[in-house]
Protein backbone atom coordinates (compact mmCIF):
# COMPACT_ATOMS: atom_id res chain seq x y z
CA UNK A 1 0.00 0.00 0.00
CA UNK A 2 1.51 3.61 -0.83
CA UNK A 3 1.86 6.55 1.12
CA UNK A 4 -0.68 8.00 -1.43
CA UNK A 5 -3.55 5.18 -0.41
CA UNK A 6 -2.88 5.44 3.18
CA UNK A 7 -3.77 9.52 3.06
CA UNK A 8 -6.86 8.81 0.91
CA UNK A 9 -8.50 5.15 1.60
CA UNK A 10 -9.58 6.26 4.98
CA UNK A 11 -11.41 9.56 5.02
CA UNK A 12 -10.74 13.34 4.25
CA UNK A 13 -9.94 16.41 6.08
CA UNK A 14 -12.47 16.15 9.32
CA UNK A 15 -12.09 12.43 10.13
CA UNK A 16 -10.70 12.11 14.00
CA UNK A 17 -8.42 9.27 12.92
CA UNK A 18 -4.87 9.10 11.35
CA UNK A 19 -4.26 7.77 7.86
CA UNK A 20 -0.80 6.72 8.76
CA UNK A 21 -0.92 4.58 11.61
CA UNK A 22 -0.04 1.42 9.59
CA UNK A 23 2.97 3.40 7.79
CA UNK A 24 4.20 4.13 11.44
CA UNK A 25 3.75 0.54 12.81
CA UNK A 26 5.66 -0.85 9.85
CA UNK A 27 8.88 1.64 10.22
CA UNK A 28 8.96 1.23 14.06
CA UNK A 29 8.88 -2.35 13.95
CA UNK A 30 11.39 -2.84 10.93
CA UNK A 31 13.80 -0.96 13.00
CA UNK A 32 13.13 -2.62 15.51
CA UNK A 33 14.25 -6.10 14.08
CA UNK A 34 17.64 -4.14 12.71
CA UNK A 35 18.72 -3.35 15.90
CA UNK A 36 17.79 -6.76 17.57
CA UNK A 37 19.69 -8.25 15.10
CA UNK A 38 22.47 -6.00 15.13
CA UNK A 39 22.76 -4.86 18.85
CA UNK A 40 26.27 -3.40 19.12
CA UNK A 41 25.73 0.23 19.02
CA UNK A 42 29.15 1.25 18.03
CA UNK A 43 29.18 -1.27 15.11
CA UNK A 44 29.93 0.42 11.62
CA UNK A 45 27.46 -1.84 10.18
CA UNK A 46 24.64 -1.27 12.27
CA UNK A 47 25.01 2.34 11.74
CA UNK A 48 24.95 1.82 8.32
CA UNK A 49 21.88 -0.50 7.66
CA UNK A 50 19.93 1.94 10.04
CA UNK A 51 21.18 4.79 7.81
CA UNK A 52 20.54 3.53 4.89
CA UNK A 53 16.69 2.02 6.01
CA UNK A 54 16.03 5.49 7.67
CA UNK A 55 17.44 7.62 4.42
CA UNK A 56 15.09 5.30 2.33
CA UNK A 57 11.77 5.90 4.56
CA UNK A 58 12.08 9.92 4.48
CA UNK A 59 12.66 9.50 1.09
CA UNK A 60 10.02 8.04 -0.02
CA UNK A 61 8.02 10.53 2.91
CA UNK A 62 8.84 13.10 1.03
CA UNK A 63 8.18 11.75 -2.23
CA UNK A 64 4.33 11.86 -1.31
CA UNK A 65 4.10 14.75 0.43
CA UNK A 66 1.54 16.71 -1.96
CA UNK A 67 -0.81 13.59 -0.04
CA UNK A 68 -0.04 15.79 3.51
CA UNK A 69 -2.28 18.66 2.09
CA UNK A 70 -5.35 16.57 1.73
CA UNK A 71 -5.10 14.86 4.80
CA UNK A 72 -6.80 15.15 7.95
CA UNK A 73 -4.82 17.09 10.97
CA UNK A 74 -4.34 13.60 12.80
CA UNK A 75 -2.81 12.55 9.59
CA UNK A 76 -0.77 15.96 9.38
CA UNK A 77 0.52 15.11 12.80
CA UNK A 78 1.45 11.34 12.26
CA UNK A 79 3.21 12.72 9.14
CA UNK A 80 5.45 15.10 11.18
CA UNK A 81 5.48 13.07 13.94
CA UNK A 82 7.10 9.85 12.03
CA UNK A 83 9.02 12.14 9.83
CA UNK A 84 10.70 13.94 12.93
CA UNK A 85 11.71 10.62 14.91
CA UNK A 86 13.50 9.59 11.29
CA UNK A 87 15.12 13.06 11.26
CA UNK A 88 16.32 12.14 14.95
CA UNK A 89 17.75 9.16 14.81
CA UNK A 90 19.55 10.13 11.54
CA UNK A 91 21.05 13.20 13.72
CA UNK A 92 21.95 10.95 16.95
CA UNK A 93 23.38 8.18 14.71
CA UNK A 94 25.64 11.30 13.31
CA UNK A 95 26.28 12.72 16.81
CA UNK A 96 26.83 9.19 18.11
CA UNK A 97 29.47 8.27 15.18
CA UNK A 98 31.28 11.88 16.32
CA UNK A 99 31.47 10.36 20.16
CA UNK A 100 32.52 6.98 19.21
CA UNK A 101 35.66 8.29 16.81
CA UNK A 102 36.61 10.63 19.85
CA UNK A 103 36.75 8.11 22.44
CA UNK A 104 38.17 5.31 19.61
CA UNK A 105 41.60 6.58 21.34
CA UNK A 106 40.51 4.93 24.83
CA UNK A 107 39.38 1.81 23.38
CA UNK A 108 41.23 0.97 19.89
CA UNK A 109 40.97 -2.83 20.31
CA UNK A 110 36.99 -2.06 19.97
CA UNK A 111 36.50 -2.99 16.06
CA UNK A 112 37.85 -6.63 17.07
CA UNK A 113 35.48 -7.50 19.43
CA UNK A 114 32.56 -6.04 17.29
CA UNK A 115 33.83 -8.16 14.71
CA UNK A 116 33.87 -10.98 16.91
CA UNK A 117 30.47 -10.39 17.99
CA UNK A 118 28.83 -9.96 14.49
CA UNK A 119 30.50 -13.13 12.98
CA UNK A 120 28.25 -14.94 15.27
CA UNK A 121 25.15 -13.31 14.98
CA UNK A 122 25.64 -13.95 11.05
CA UNK A 123 26.91 -17.51 12.14
CA UNK A 124 29.75 -17.53 9.88
CA UNK A 125 32.19 -20.12 10.72
CA UNK A 126 34.32 -19.93 14.09
CA UNK A 127 37.64 -20.74 14.03
CA UNK A 128 38.26 -20.94 17.79
CA UNK A 129 42.25 -20.83 17.13
CA UNK A 130 42.25 -17.30 15.38
CA UNK A 131 39.69 -15.81 17.38
CA UNK A 132 41.87 -16.88 20.74
CA UNK A 133 44.46 -15.22 19.08
CA UNK A 134 42.57 -11.68 18.99
CA UNK A 135 41.64 -12.14 22.22
CA UNK A 136 45.28 -12.65 23.41
CA UNK A 137 45.70 -9.38 20.97
CA UNK A 138 43.11 -7.36 22.55
CA UNK A 139 44.25 -8.63 26.11
CA UNK A 140 47.23 -6.89 25.18
CA UNK A 141 46.04 -3.63 24.27
CA UNK A 142 43.80 -3.46 27.55
CA UNK A 143 47.10 -3.73 29.68
CA UNK A 144 49.12 -1.16 27.97
CA UNK A 145 45.98 1.26 28.05
CA UNK A 146 45.59 0.70 31.32
CA UNK A 147 49.54 1.82 32.31
CA UNK A 148 49.07 4.95 29.47
CA UNK A 149 45.98 5.93 31.78
CA UNK A 150 47.35 5.11 35.17
CA UNK A 151 50.75 7.50 33.45
CA UNK A 152 48.29 10.18 33.19
CA UNK A 153 48.88 10.12 29.32
CA UNK A 154 45.79 11.24 28.15
CA UNK A 155 43.89 14.17 28.19
CA UNK A 156 40.21 13.96 26.95
CA UNK A 157 36.81 15.69 27.46
CA UNK A 158 35.19 14.18 29.82
CA UNK A 159 32.36 13.30 28.30
CA UNK A 160 34.53 11.29 25.78
CA UNK A 161 36.00 9.55 28.48
CA UNK A 162 32.22 8.84 29.54
CA UNK A 163 31.72 7.59 25.81
CA UNK A 164 34.68 5.31 26.53
CA UNK A 165 33.57 3.67 29.61
CA UNK A 166 30.34 3.40 28.71
CA UNK A 167 31.44 1.35 25.43
CA UNK A 168 33.58 -0.63 27.34
CA UNK A 169 30.80 -1.76 29.87
CA UNK A 170 28.41 -2.96 26.72
CA UNK A 171 31.26 -4.79 24.46
CA UNK A 172 31.68 -6.93 28.11
CA UNK A 173 27.95 -7.87 28.04
CA UNK A 174 28.14 -8.67 24.15
CA UNK A 175 31.28 -10.89 24.43
CA UNK A 176 29.84 -12.83 27.40
CA UNK A 177 27.03 -13.50 25.16
CA UNK A 178 29.13 -14.85 22.39
CA UNK A 179 31.17 -16.69 24.52
CA UNK A 180 28.43 -18.46 26.25
CA UNK A 181 26.62 -19.66 22.37
CA UNK A 182 30.12 -21.10 21.96
CA UNK A 183 30.86 -22.64 25.79
CA UNK A 184 30.80 -26.61 26.14
CA UNK A 185 28.96 -26.80 22.11
CA UNK A 186 32.05 -26.57 20.16
CA UNK A 187 35.09 -28.60 22.09
CA UNK A 188 37.68 -26.57 20.03
CA UNK A 189 36.54 -23.16 21.59
CA UNK A 190 36.66 -24.31 24.91
CA UNK A 191 40.23 -24.91 24.79
CA UNK A 192 41.42 -22.30 23.35
CA UNK A 193 39.23 -19.06 24.56
CA UNK A 194 38.54 -19.76 28.12
CA UNK A 195 41.52 -18.48 29.26
CA UNK A 196 41.74 -15.62 27.00
CA UNK A 197 38.11 -14.89 27.30
CA UNK A 198 38.60 -14.55 31.24
CA UNK A 199 41.36 -11.95 31.17
CA UNK A 200 39.62 -9.71 28.61
CA UNK A 201 36.90 -10.09 30.63
CA UNK A 202 38.18 -9.17 33.37
CA UNK A 203 40.66 -6.25 31.64
CA UNK A 204 37.39 -4.43 30.45
CA UNK A 205 35.71 -4.32 33.83
CA UNK A 206 38.80 -2.78 35.16
CA UNK A 207 39.34 -0.54 32.66
CA UNK A 208 36.05 0.99 32.68
CA UNK A 209 36.66 1.20 36.27
CA UNK A 210 40.06 3.19 35.56
CA UNK A 211 38.55 5.19 32.90
CA UNK A 212 36.17 6.87 35.12
CA UNK A 213 37.90 7.07 38.29
CA UNK A 214 40.86 8.86 36.46
CA UNK A 215 39.82 10.54 33.51
CA UNK A 216 36.39 11.42 34.36
CA UNK A 217 36.87 12.02 38.29
CA UNK A 218 33.97 9.95 39.64
CA UNK A 219 32.90 6.71 40.68
CA UNK A 220 31.84 3.90 38.24
CA UNK A 221 28.13 3.95 39.04
CA UNK A 222 27.81 7.70 37.37
CA UNK A 223 27.15 7.86 34.27
CA UNK A 224 27.37 9.66 30.43
CA UNK A 225 27.29 13.54 29.55
CA UNK A 226 26.30 14.34 26.16
CA UNK A 227 27.74 18.22 25.96
CA UNK A 228 25.83 21.00 24.24
CA UNK A 229 25.55 19.62 20.59
CA UNK A 230 23.91 16.78 21.73
CA UNK A 231 21.66 19.03 24.20
CA UNK A 232 20.91 21.17 21.14
CA UNK A 233 19.88 18.51 19.06
CA UNK A 234 17.41 16.60 21.73
CA UNK A 235 15.48 20.14 21.73
CA UNK A 236 14.81 19.96 18.23
CA UNK A 237 13.98 16.82 18.54
CA UNK A 238 11.86 17.42 21.66
CA UNK A 239 9.94 20.74 19.40
CA UNK A 240 11.33 23.05 22.14
CA UNK A 241 12.84 26.49 20.72
CA UNK A 242 14.72 27.52 23.50
CA UNK A 243 18.67 27.44 24.30
CA UNK A 244 20.02 25.13 27.30
CA UNK A 245 20.62 28.47 28.57
CA UNK A 246 17.15 29.72 28.17
CA UNK A 247 16.17 26.57 29.93
CA UNK A 248 18.43 26.65 33.13
CA UNK A 249 17.30 30.47 33.24
CA UNK A 250 13.46 29.05 33.38
CA UNK A 251 14.71 26.34 35.85
CA UNK A 252 16.16 28.93 38.44
CA UNK A 253 13.10 31.79 37.85
CA UNK A 254 10.77 28.76 38.70
CA UNK A 255 13.04 28.07 41.78
CA UNK A 256 12.86 31.48 42.95
CA UNK A 257 9.17 31.12 42.76
CA UNK A 258 9.11 28.44 45.29
CA UNK A 259 11.15 29.65 47.70
CA UNK A 260 8.75 32.71 47.91
CA UNK A 261 5.85 30.47 48.04
CA UNK A 262 7.72 28.23 50.99
CA UNK A 263 8.51 31.45 52.82
CA UNK A 264 4.58 32.17 52.51
CA UNK A 265 3.37 28.82 54.32
CA UNK A 266 6.43 28.44 56.40
CA UNK A 267 4.65 31.83 58.03
CA UNK A 268 1.23 29.98 58.45
CA UNK A 269 3.00 27.45 60.06
CA UNK A 270 4.27 30.37 62.59
CA UNK A 271 7.84 29.75 61.54
CA UNK A 272 7.93 33.16 60.17
CA UNK A 273 9.98 33.11 56.66
CA UNK A 274 12.40 30.23 58.32
CA UNK A 275 10.94 27.26 55.68
CA UNK A 276 13.63 25.23 56.15
CA UNK A 277 12.86 24.55 59.63
CA UNK A 278 8.92 24.20 58.05
CA UNK A 279 10.52 21.55 56.17
CA UNK A 280 11.86 19.87 59.01
CA UNK A 281 9.09 19.83 60.62
CA UNK A 282 6.76 18.17 57.54
CA UNK A 283 9.26 15.55 57.31
CA UNK A 284 8.84 14.47 60.96
CA UNK A 285 5.32 14.07 60.17
CA UNK A 286 5.42 10.19 59.17
CA UNK A 287 3.75 6.81 59.91
CA UNK A 288 5.00 4.10 62.33
CA UNK A 289 6.67 1.45 59.80
CA UNK A 290 4.29 -1.50 59.16
CA UNK A 291 1.55 1.87 57.93
CA UNK A 292 2.96 3.47 54.95
CA UNK A 293 0.79 1.19 52.90
CA UNK A 294 -2.62 2.00 54.07
CA UNK A 295 -1.51 5.91 53.73
CA UNK A 296 -1.00 5.42 50.32
CA UNK A 297 -3.85 3.29 49.65
CA UNK A 298 -5.92 6.29 51.37
CA UNK A 299 -4.52 9.13 49.43
CA UNK A 300 -5.27 7.33 46.66
CA UNK A 301 -9.19 6.98 47.12
CA UNK A 302 -8.69 10.27 47.53
CA UNK A 303 -6.93 11.62 44.54
CA UNK A 304 -10.08 9.18 42.95
CA UNK A 305 -12.80 11.03 44.41
CA UNK A 306 -11.31 14.42 43.93
CA UNK A 307 -11.20 14.09 39.94
CA UNK A 308 -14.01 12.58 39.90
CA UNK A 309 -16.55 14.46 42.00
CA UNK A 310 -15.23 17.75 39.90
CA UNK A 311 -15.50 16.17 36.80
CA UNK A 312 -11.86 16.60 35.95
CA UNK A 313 -11.31 13.84 33.77
CA UNK A 314 -12.45 10.41 32.92
CA UNK A 315 -11.54 7.78 35.08
CA UNK A 316 -12.48 4.40 33.56
CA UNK A 317 -13.66 1.57 36.06
CA UNK A 318 -10.99 -0.71 35.51
CA UNK A 319 -8.25 1.73 35.85
CA UNK A 320 -9.57 2.69 38.94
CA UNK A 321 -10.22 -1.22 40.10
CA UNK A 322 -7.47 -3.05 39.45
CA UNK A 323 -4.19 -1.08 40.54
CA UNK A 324 -1.55 -2.68 42.61
CA UNK A 325 0.69 -1.97 45.04
CA UNK A 326 4.52 -3.52 45.89
CA UNK A 327 7.32 -1.94 48.11
CA UNK A 328 10.35 -1.41 47.29
CA UNK A 329 13.35 -3.21 48.01
CA UNK A 330 15.95 -1.57 50.13
CA UNK A 331 18.43 -1.94 47.46
CA UNK A 332 16.05 -0.64 44.83
CA UNK A 333 15.99 2.20 47.39
CA UNK A 334 19.27 3.46 46.97
CA UNK A 335 18.60 4.64 43.30
CA UNK A 336 14.77 4.86 43.72
CA UNK A 337 14.54 6.21 47.34
CA UNK A 338 10.54 7.07 46.77
CA UNK A 339 7.48 6.01 45.34
CA UNK A 340 7.29 4.85 42.00
CA UNK A 341 3.88 4.40 39.91
CA UNK A 342 2.21 3.93 36.62
CA UNK A 343 0.67 0.25 36.26
CA UNK A 344 1.18 -0.27 39.86
CA UNK A 345 2.73 1.86 42.60
CA UNK A 346 5.72 0.92 44.14
CA UNK A 347 6.24 2.24 47.85
CA UNK A 348 9.84 2.65 49.29
CA UNK A 349 10.10 2.75 53.12
CA UNK A 350 12.07 1.52 56.27
CA UNK A 351 12.53 -2.20 56.04
CA UNK A 352 14.58 -4.24 58.81
CA UNK A 353 17.55 -4.60 56.93
CA UNK A 354 18.40 -1.01 56.77
CA UNK A 355 20.43 1.24 60.10
CA UNK A 356 19.44 3.52 62.16
CA UNK A 357 20.18 6.17 60.08
CA UNK A 358 18.95 5.37 56.82
CA UNK A 359 15.58 4.08 58.12
CA UNK A 360 14.89 7.54 59.79
CA UNK A 361 15.83 9.38 55.70
CA UNK A 362 13.37 7.07 54.51
CA UNK A 363 10.85 7.62 56.65
CA UNK A 364 11.33 11.38 56.62
CA UNK A 365 11.90 11.52 52.91
CA UNK A 366 8.27 9.63 52.26
CA UNK A 367 6.51 11.83 55.25
CA UNK A 368 2.48 12.64 55.01
CA UNK A 369 2.93 15.35 53.47
CA UNK A 370 5.19 14.53 50.36
CA UNK A 371 3.48 11.00 49.84
CA UNK A 372 0.18 13.24 49.48
CA UNK A 373 1.33 14.47 46.29
CA UNK A 374 3.25 11.87 45.07
CA UNK A 375 0.21 9.75 45.19
CA UNK A 376 -1.39 12.32 42.70
CA UNK A 377 1.15 12.07 40.28
CA UNK A 378 2.06 8.18 40.38
CA UNK A 379 -1.33 6.98 40.19
CA UNK A 380 -4.91 8.89 39.35
CA UNK A 381 -4.99 11.32 37.70
CA UNK A 382 -1.12 10.99 36.89
CA UNK A 383 0.70 7.86 35.32
CA UNK A 384 -1.38 4.87 36.11
CA UNK A 385 -4.79 6.97 34.43
CA UNK A 386 -2.07 7.73 31.49
CA UNK A 387 -0.88 4.46 30.52
CA UNK A 388 -4.22 2.60 31.19
CA UNK A 389 -5.58 5.40 28.29
CA UNK A 390 -2.51 5.39 26.33
CA UNK A 391 -2.86 1.56 26.14
CA UNK A 392 -6.15 1.54 24.31
CA UNK A 393 -6.24 4.85 22.83
CA UNK A 394 -3.68 5.43 19.68
CA UNK A 395 -1.27 2.90 21.12
CA UNK A 396 0.90 2.88 18.10
CA UNK A 397 1.80 6.72 18.78
CA UNK A 398 3.63 5.24 21.92
CA UNK A 399 6.78 5.35 19.69
CA UNK A 400 6.93 9.12 20.34
CA UNK A 401 7.33 8.85 23.69
CA UNK A 402 8.76 11.85 25.53
CA UNK A 403 9.20 13.09 29.11
CA UNK A 404 7.89 16.36 28.10
CA UNK A 405 4.24 14.41 27.67
CA UNK A 406 4.47 12.07 30.09
CA UNK A 407 6.45 13.22 33.30
CA UNK A 408 4.97 16.60 32.22
CA UNK A 409 1.64 15.37 32.34
CA UNK A 410 1.74 14.19 35.72
CA UNK A 411 3.54 17.43 37.19
CA UNK A 412 0.81 19.72 35.42
CA UNK A 413 -1.64 18.07 37.47
CA UNK A 414 0.56 19.13 40.64
CA UNK A 415 0.19 22.58 39.28
CA UNK A 416 -3.28 22.49 38.89
CA UNK A 417 -3.95 21.13 42.75
CA UNK A 418 -1.84 24.03 43.37
CA UNK A 419 -4.27 26.54 41.88
CA UNK A 420 -7.39 24.89 42.84
CA UNK A 421 -9.36 26.11 46.07
CA UNK A 422 -11.58 23.11 46.08
CA UNK A 423 -8.78 20.89 46.54
CA UNK A 424 -7.84 21.12 50.52
CA UNK A 425 -4.35 21.89 51.38
CA UNK A 426 -2.78 22.63 55.03
CA UNK A 427 0.42 24.84 55.31
CA UNK A 428 2.48 21.70 55.27
CA UNK A 429 0.40 20.10 52.56
CA UNK A 430 1.60 22.96 50.91
CA UNK A 431 5.10 22.54 51.78
CA UNK A 432 4.75 18.73 51.17
CA UNK A 433 3.73 20.00 47.39
CA UNK A 434 6.52 23.07 46.68
CA UNK A 435 9.28 20.55 47.99
CA UNK A 436 8.64 18.39 45.29
CA UNK A 437 7.77 21.72 42.38
CA UNK A 438 11.50 23.14 43.97
CA UNK A 439 12.89 19.38 43.44
CA UNK A 440 12.10 19.42 39.26
CA UNK A 441 13.59 22.85 39.43
CA UNK A 442 16.36 21.64 40.72
CA UNK A 443 16.24 18.88 38.40
CA UNK A 444 16.31 21.36 35.41
CA UNK A 445 19.27 23.26 36.90
CA UNK A 446 21.62 20.20 37.91
CA UNK A 447 20.38 18.01 35.53
CA UNK A 448 21.23 20.94 31.90
CA UNK A 449 24.21 21.52 33.98
CA UNK A 450 25.67 18.29 34.18
CA UNK A 451 25.40 17.44 30.88
CA UNK A 452 26.93 21.23 29.36
CA UNK A 453 30.06 20.10 31.97
CA UNK A 454 29.68 23.05 34.42
CA UNK A 455 28.90 20.84 37.61
CA UNK A 456 30.06 17.06 38.58
CA UNK A 457 27.68 14.38 40.09
CA UNK A 458 28.49 15.11 43.55
CA UNK A 459 27.49 18.95 43.05
CA UNK A 460 24.24 17.69 41.70
CA UNK A 461 23.91 15.80 44.70
CA UNK A 462 25.08 19.12 47.26
CA UNK A 463 22.54 20.65 45.30
CA UNK A 464 19.61 18.63 46.29
CA UNK A 465 20.56 18.49 49.77
CA UNK A 466 21.64 21.99 50.75
CA UNK A 467 19.37 24.34 48.67
CA UNK A 468 15.87 22.02 48.26
CA UNK A 469 16.66 20.61 51.70
CA UNK A 470 16.90 16.44 51.09
CA UNK A 471 17.79 13.89 53.03
CA UNK A 472 21.72 12.92 51.48
CA UNK A 473 20.62 9.60 51.07
CA UNK A 474 17.33 10.32 48.80
CA UNK A 475 19.72 12.81 47.29
CA UNK A 476 22.33 10.42 46.39
CA UNK A 477 19.57 8.06 44.91
CA UNK A 478 18.42 10.68 42.68
CA UNK A 479 21.51 11.91 41.13
CA UNK A 480 21.94 8.21 40.46
CA UNK A 481 18.70 7.47 38.85
CA UNK A 482 19.06 10.79 37.12
CA UNK A 483 22.42 10.47 35.81
CA UNK A 484 22.37 6.66 35.79
CA UNK A 485 22.19 6.54 31.51
CA UNK A 486 18.66 4.84 31.61
CA UNK A 487 17.17 8.25 30.71
CA UNK A 488 17.52 10.62 27.91
CA UNK A 489 19.34 13.82 29.20
CA UNK A 490 16.40 16.08 29.01
CA UNK A 491 13.98 13.46 30.55
CA UNK A 492 14.68 15.43 34.21
CA UNK A 493 14.40 18.61 32.71
CA UNK A 494 10.66 17.44 31.01
CA UNK A 495 8.63 17.17 33.97
CA UNK A 496 9.33 21.17 34.78
CA UNK A 497 8.79 22.27 31.22
CA UNK A 498 6.67 19.88 29.95
CA UNK A 499 4.31 20.81 32.77
CA UNK A 500 4.39 24.39 31.72
CA UNK A 501 3.85 23.51 28.43
CA UNK A 502 0.62 21.73 28.93
CA UNK A 503 -0.58 24.47 31.74
CA UNK A 504 0.12 27.15 29.07
CA UNK A 505 -1.98 24.47 26.57
CA UNK A 506 -4.81 24.80 29.05
CA UNK A 507 -5.35 28.63 29.23
CA UNK A 508 -5.29 28.81 25.59
CA UNK A 509 -7.70 25.67 25.17
CA UNK A 510 -10.13 25.28 28.93
CA UNK A 511 -9.95 29.21 30.00
CA UNK A 512 -10.67 30.56 25.97
CA UNK A 513 -13.95 28.19 26.02
CA UNK A 514 -12.46 26.02 23.58
CA UNK A 515 -12.82 23.12 25.38
CA UNK A 516 -14.00 22.03 28.82
CA UNK A 517 -11.58 20.84 31.41
CA UNK A 518 -12.67 17.50 31.19
CA UNK A 519 -13.07 17.69 27.79
CA UNK A 520 -9.28 18.83 27.51
CA UNK A 521 -7.83 16.34 29.53
CA UNK A 522 -9.50 13.46 28.49
CA UNK A 523 -8.29 14.81 25.04
CA UNK A 524 -4.79 15.05 26.15
CA UNK A 525 -4.49 11.18 26.87
CA UNK A 526 -6.61 9.96 24.34
CA UNK A 527 -4.44 11.65 21.61
CA UNK A 528 -1.43 9.59 23.31
CA UNK A 529 2.37 10.53 22.95
CA UNK A 530 3.95 13.27 21.22
CA UNK A 531 5.41 16.70 21.52
CA UNK A 532 3.44 19.08 23.54
CA UNK A 533 3.39 21.49 20.33
CA UNK A 534 1.99 19.11 18.46
CA UNK A 535 -1.17 18.32 20.82
CA UNK A 536 -1.33 21.98 20.51
CA UNK A 537 -1.73 21.63 17.15
CA UNK A 538 -4.23 18.92 17.57
CA UNK A 539 -6.14 20.36 20.17
CA UNK A 540 -6.46 24.50 18.66
CA UNK A 541 -5.80 23.50 15.02
CA UNK A 542 -2.95 24.68 14.13
CA UNK A 543 -1.61 25.22 10.44
CA UNK A 544 0.36 22.67 9.45
CA UNK A 545 3.13 21.89 6.78
CA UNK A 546 5.29 18.86 5.79
CA UNK A 547 8.62 20.62 7.11
CA UNK A 548 7.18 22.31 10.12
CA UNK A 549 10.07 23.73 12.41
CA UNK A 550 9.04 24.07 16.29
CA UNK A 551 8.19 27.34 17.15
CA UNK A 552 5.77 27.78 20.51
CA UNK A 553 7.29 30.01 23.15
CA UNK A 554 5.48 28.79 25.80
CA UNK A 555 6.92 30.34 29.07
CA UNK A 556 6.44 34.00 30.04
CA UNK A 557 9.05 35.62 31.87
Amino acid sequence: MTITHLYTEHGQVGTSESNLRELIVRIVEDLKDIETFLPIQISAQRKTRIRHFLESEISILKEHSQGFWRANQESRVDFILIKNYMKRMLERLDFESQQDEEASVLIPFATILVDICEARALVLPMKADEAGQKLFQVKTQIGEMIEKIKQSEFHVKKVTAFRAASTLDALREHLQEWFLFYKGYDPSFDWWISSPYRLVDNGLESLSNLIRERLVGIQPEDKDAIDAKGLLADLRAEMIPYTPEEIISIGEKEFDWCLMELKKASSQMGLENNWREALEKVKNDFVEPGKQTQLVKDLFHEAVAFVEKHELVTVPPVAKDTWQMFMMSPERQKVNPFFLGGESIIVSYPTNTMDHETKLMSMRGNNIHFSRATVFHEMIPGHHLQMHINARSKPYRRIFDTPFSVEGWALYWEFLLWNDERFPKTPENRIGMLFWRLHRCARIIFSIKFHLGQISPQECIDLLVNEVGHERATAEGEVRRSLSGEYSPLYQAGYMLGALQIYALRKEVVDTGVMTEKMFHDKFLRSNRMPNEMMRALMLGKDLEPEYEPNWRFYEY
